[in-house]
């Protein structure tokens, strides 16, 4: 007993000094880089059962905390971060994020989610630290390099300039092969409005969170007749629950060109109409010595800001954002003004049972196009006259008897000055989407989302009264107007149940429903005169196009290591007949998980290693014509009117139409692999994919005596599209300070056309690719066992010099005479090889990171010199004079007959490398403890290029070189606050 009572006296002690020795600790959990508080983080003391959580404010208090034990900090999406406590009453902490947890977050399908470890279909999902950095305006630029199997071809160097996009190849010869876009669940129609620019230059790029690019059957099908292409689905920032954050973005761009087309310098000119020019033409020569390109160019300068405020409590989320930008282009008068509004609100109700969301972004750009057409008169115009007459006027070109020479080319300043071509483009995108999960079986849900994309714009065109200075009276002062307005309605009710089988260990997500889509466009033109003070309007009517479907999907996943997804959609198009408005689109794909199989198990090299394989149909109706199928009459425009007198009375003319068009239908199949090593230090994909296209869907010429029109559509054959695909990434170096990353992806394509049904007899295929030079000639053709677009020309013979002949070609089928029968295919313009690389450092507050890009196998026609690298080019008459380019002195060509421009000399190899974008950033942090961020960034965009082309720039959307509108170098300085 006695013993008893000397241990409880012991005991008590010992008790006081016990209390004394644990303590409470208290603090805040910051995340690393945007300094913002992270509530929900789970802090406990390593070893113990029981832990705390983080507040809102990211605010922590754990208590019975001893001297030596160790705090562990653990989030989803971040590393765990463990501290040695040492008696300290408080305890700031900064989580980084874990980029192997962040591959594992839920990726955009179609109508629903899926995490990326459990995807089956090929997919690519970038986030805003994969985005390119720098003067982007829009969702194309933030991403072009970074896509194995994406190709993105600017149309030029104005500020948010139109992009060729394509996802593997494009399925058809003239029908869209544009991707599907998907904004906040909106699938949203193609294309834009009159008045606008590049269509996803509407979404505010800093509002961007993420970006899905769909590309294979398997992950496509779910959309139907939209996806024969592939699908971009683009996400926006969404708020986060907390107190009230605002950010605010903005930088100053600063754009240069760097090059210009070779046309002869006024040195050059004189020196050649002196050698080659008639009497009458060397009187011609001025004294002037202009360089048009300098004239028409400028150092452009433009601004972007946008400021977004977020927050949000338990049930209700928040986010909403501002934007402003004022962008000019090199192109003198060139500018976008654009203004963009984003909001999201989500609320969570009923215990979480119901989820409602509302999305919209809206944007309005004001347009000055400047005059594109400067661009080649720059390059035409005689240098050795000056910009302006003695008095004041703009030099022009006009005949002895004092008239304007109407074949003269035209003063390219005075074609920016005097001509006016402006543009206003409204865009709204929005949805409701509602989600309940039934109280009385939480795993299903019904989900309703109900959408918009409304689009509405005008362009207007205004000439001067004394434009080309015309003192004969033959000047004159119009103003042309397009008005364009789209609006379009979506309706998705699906129902989604997800539940996993404990007894079996599968999981089932089951998803069916049914789509309603409507398209409706209004177009309408006018011109007025004010010489004759009149009018006149092209008739107008409204066309509507409407698409509905029924959906289902299940994913299986068996023992998380199996995985199976069964697709299924039935489309109908209003664009076909009865007979052939529905169509079917299944896909199938399954995945096996090799890591979680126990032979890999325990392999600590291997972090992750999946298999894949699909198969899916997926179809195509978007042709451009509303009614393709039905008969219908037109009525005339001004230009086809019928005169009784002074008046003009409207005709009606039968339009063309084949009612037995049916859909386009792409049939893919895709093996797939997707591994990480070493703690996913290396991660990578490697996809091999096979897609057929038939029924190609095909504007072409309609047999003799045949039909309303020349051209009409038809389902015309099969096109075979092959190619493999690697992108990775690795991380050579991660410490605290340092982290060093290297990705890239590489493609390899093959295209071919194995089927042409509609090809006349005795005809070389299908022509197309028109040109400048040779009105209504073209340059490519369609044909069986080729490429498609494959140039189509005649072979240049050349002397012993190595200089081409003028006028002389290889008789190729030896019948003694050069015809349309002696033409060969030479090469193409798709590349064969397209690639990215990107590399990024991160040094305690500063950051590097660059971007390249290349292509090779690629071939362009430079039709820049063809249609001025001829002495005709300058020596054309005796009334005035035209410049021609540098070309023309290396090969002396004389003749100007077609087969000069349809000659394989001006095929030329277009393979490239361009270092895209360099940015160096640094972040001030101005307090430990605080939510507030400052970060400044110094990038370039379009830095450096490496080509043998000869034009000036060899990345060209279909091949055909043109009078492009060039792409500068631009330097950005940017800003970032968070507070």
């Amino acid at each position: 007993m006695k013993t008893i009572y000397k241990k409880l006296l012991i005991l008590l002690l010992l008790l006081p000094f016990s209390i004394l020795a644990q303590n409470t600790v208290g603090g805040t959990v910051l995340d690393k880089v945007s300094g913002q508080p992270i509530p929900g983080v789970n802090v406990n003391v390593q070893g113990a059962a029981n832990g705390v959580s983080t507040d809102f404010d990211g605010k922590y208090q754990l208590s019975s905390v001893k001297k030596g034990d160790k705090i562990v900090f653990s989030y989803i999406g971040y590393k765990n971060t463990v501290v040695d406590y040492v008696a300290q009453k408080s305890l700031n902490v900064s989580l980084e994020e874990d980029a192997n947890q962040l591959k594992e977050v839920v990726i955009q399908v179609g109508y629903g989610t899926v995490k990326k470890k459990d995807a089956t279909g090929a997919v690519t999902v970038l986030t805003t630290k994969d985005f390119n950095k720098g003067p982007v305006t829009s969702a194309d630029q933030m991403i072009q390099g970074k896509v194995a199997g994406l190709q993105i071809i600017n149309g030029g160097g104005s500020p948010g300039e139109g992009a060729t996009i394509r996802i593997r190849s494009g399925s058809s010869l003239s029908a869209n092969n544009d991707p599907l876009y998907v904004i906040d669940g909106v699938p949203v129609a193609a294309g834009g409005v009159e008045g606008s620019r590049n269509p996803l230059s509407t979404i505010n790029q800093n509002n961007i969170e993420s970006i899905s690019v769909l590309k294979d059957a398997s992950a496509t099908a779910i959309y139907g007749s939209r996806a024969s292409n592939g699908v971009i689905i683009i996400t926006t920032k969404k708020g986060k629950k907390g107190d009230l954050q605002i950010n605010y973005n903005s930088n100053l761009q600063v754009s240069e060109i760097t090059k210009k087309v070779d046309a002869l310098s006024s040195a050059q000119f004189r020196d050649f109409i002196t050698a080659n020019g008639t009497v009458a033409q060397q009187k011609l020569v001025g004294a002037a010595n202009t360089d048009w390109q300098n004239e028409i160019y400028r150092t452009a300068v433009g601004t972007d800001h946008n400021i977004a405020l977020s927050g949000g409590t338990d049930n209700v989320v928040y986010r909403a954002s501002v934007g402003y930008a004022n962008l000019n282009g090199i192109l003198k008068k060139d500018n976008m003004e654009r203004t963009t509004l984003g909001a999201n609100v989500t609320g969570n109700f009923l215990d979480n049972h119901l989820k409602i969301e509302l999305n919209n972004n809206t944007s309005i750009i004001n347009s000055n196009y400047s005059n594109r057409d400067a661009i080649g008169a720059a390059i035409r115009f005689d240098p050795t006259q000056a910009i302006r007459n003695v008095d004041g006027t703009y030099f022009q070109w006009y005949t002895a008897d004092g008239k304007l020479n109407q074949l003269a080319g035209v003063n390219p300043v005075s074609m920016i000055d005097q001509i006016s071509k402006t543009g206003t483009a409204y865009r709204s995108i929005g949805n409701i989407q509602t989600e309940y999960k039934m109280h009385f079986l939480p795993e299903l849900k019904a989900v309703a989302n109900f959408g918009y994309d409304q689009l509405s714009g005008k362009y207007n065109e205004v000439t001067a009264a004394d434009f080309r200075n015309a003192l004969d009276g033959s000047g004159f002062n119009n103003t042309s107007v397009k008005d364009q307005s789209r609006f379009n309605k979506l309706m998705d009710l699906f129902l989604n149940f997800n539940k996993k089988v404990e007894s079996i260990d599968t999981q089932f997500d089951v998803t069916g429903g049914y789509s309603y889509q409507d398209f409706r466009e209004l177009y309408s033109s006018s011109n007025f005169v004010f010489q004759s003070n009149n009018t006149t309007a092209d008739p107008s009517s409204p066309s509507r196009v409407n698409l509905q479907s029924f959906f289902a999907r299940t994913n299986i996943t068996i023992a998380d290591k199996y995985l199976l997804t069964l697709s299924y959609r039935r489309d109908g198009t209003s664009r076909f007949t009865e007979s052939n408005r529905w169509a079917n689109f299944p896909a199938v794909a399954v995945a096996w998980k090799l890591n979680e199989e126990s032979f890999l198990k325990d392999v600590a090299s291997i972090s992750s290693l999946k298999l894949r394989g699909g198969w899916g149909i997926t179809g195509q109706q978007n042709i451009g014509v509303t009614y393709p199928s039905i008969p219908l009459y037109q009525a005339s425009n001004t230009a086809a009117q019928y005169q009784f007198g002074n008046t003009f009375y409207t005709t009606y003319r039968p339009q063309p139409y084949n009612s037995n068009l049916k859909w386009e239908q792409t049939t893919t199949i895709n093996a797939g692999l997707d591994y990480g090593l070493f703690n996913n230090r290396i991660v990578g994909t490697v996809d091999l994919y096979k897609r057929t296209t038939k029924d190609l869907l095909l504007y072409t010429q309609n047999p003799s005596f045949f039909g309303f029109s020349n051209y009409d559509n038809y389902n015309v054959g099969t096109i075979d599209n092959k190619g493999i695909e690697l992108s990775g990434e690795v991380i050579p170096v991660r410490t605290d300070d340092l982290e060093w990353r290297i990705g890239g992806n590489v493609t390899f394509q093959d295209s071919k056309i194995t089927k042409l049904t509609t090809t006349q007899p005795n005809t070389p295929g299908l022509n197309v690719g028109g040109y400048e030079g040779a009105t209504g000639n073209t340059i490519q053709n369609h044909q069986v066992g080729y490429a498609p677009s494959s140039f189509y020309v005649y072979e240049q013979a050349y002397g012993v010099d190595g200089k081409p002949l003028d006028g002389i070609y290889i008789d190729r089928n030896e019948d003694g005479i050069i015809t349309e029968q002696d033409k060969y295919r030479f090469h193409k313009p798709a590349a064969d090889v397209f690639y990215g690389f990107n590399t990024s450092v991160t040094y305690k507050n500063f950051d590097f990171g660059m971007s390249w890009r290349g292509s090779w196998g690629n071939f362009n026609y430079n039709n820049v010199d063809s249609s001025k690298g001829s002495y005709n080019n300058v020596l054309i008459r005796e009334t005035d004079l035209s410049n021609g380019v540098a070309n023309l002195l290396e090969t002396g060509f004389t003749s100007n007959d077609t087969k000069r421009f349809e000659s394989d000399y001006y095929i030329q190899d277009a393979a490239f490398v361009r270092l895209d974008n360099v940015s160096v950033g640094y972040t001030f942090n101005q307090k430990p403890n605080s939510n507030s961020l400052v970060k400044l960034t110094l990038a370039a965009q379009n830095v450096l290029l490496i080509t043998n082309y000869s034009g000036l720039d060899p990345e060209i959307s279909g091949g055909i070189d043109g009078n492009l509108y060039p792409r500068p170098i631009t330097f950005t300085l940017g800003l970032n606050v968070n507070f």
